[in-house]
């Protein structure tokens, strides 16, 4: 089955929706690149579902996501995705603490770079994690990350 996007206006910008078949394959944060597939004006089940999830996460009316998702991605950068799951809403983790949950304490620089690499971000909500001395990165910018980090109400 062949891709489809959709774009989703939010209080954060405009974010891309990419979905193939039934399953959330991408999720293009503001000024980023915008998905590979052709642009629908009927969303798949797929797409309406994580456009009105995010719409819900955005009005504070949804803490979690059951959008189905396919990563993608090396075993490593799943296990760590995987992990991200895990880590609850309003809730922050350093990238230390995520590379011992995934049995890796000497590797939180390889836990960051797999972090970066989230093809789902927000769903998959990779910015909850931070920096032992501060923020840390975040592919969306720091600005985007600040943000969704007080709509949790985190740190």
């Amino acid at each position: 089955m062949s891709t489809a996007t959709l774009p989703l206006d939010t209080p954060v910008g405009r974010l891309v929706l990419e979905g193939d078949g039934d399953v959330l394959v991408g999720l293009w944060l503001p000024d980023g690149p915008t998905g590979r597939g052709a642009r629908v004006d009927d969303p798949t089940p797929v797409l309406a579902r994580a456009a009105l999830q995010l719409q819900e996460y955005f009005a504070g009316e949804r803490r979690t996501f059951d959008v189905p998702v396919e990563l993608g991605g090396t075993p490593f950068q799943r296990e760590v995705w995987s992990e991200l799951t895990r880590i609850p809403y309003g809730e922050t983790v350093s990238y230390g603490e995520l590379a011992r949950r995934v049995g890796r304490p000497r590797g939180p620089r390889a836990v960051g770079q797999a972090n970066g690499r989230n093809p789902v971000p927000i769903i998959v909500p990779c910015h909850r994690v931070v920096a032992g001395d501060g923020i840390g990165g975040y592919s969306g910018g720091l600005p985007l990350k600040r943000a969704l980090l007080a709509l949790e109400g985190g740190a």
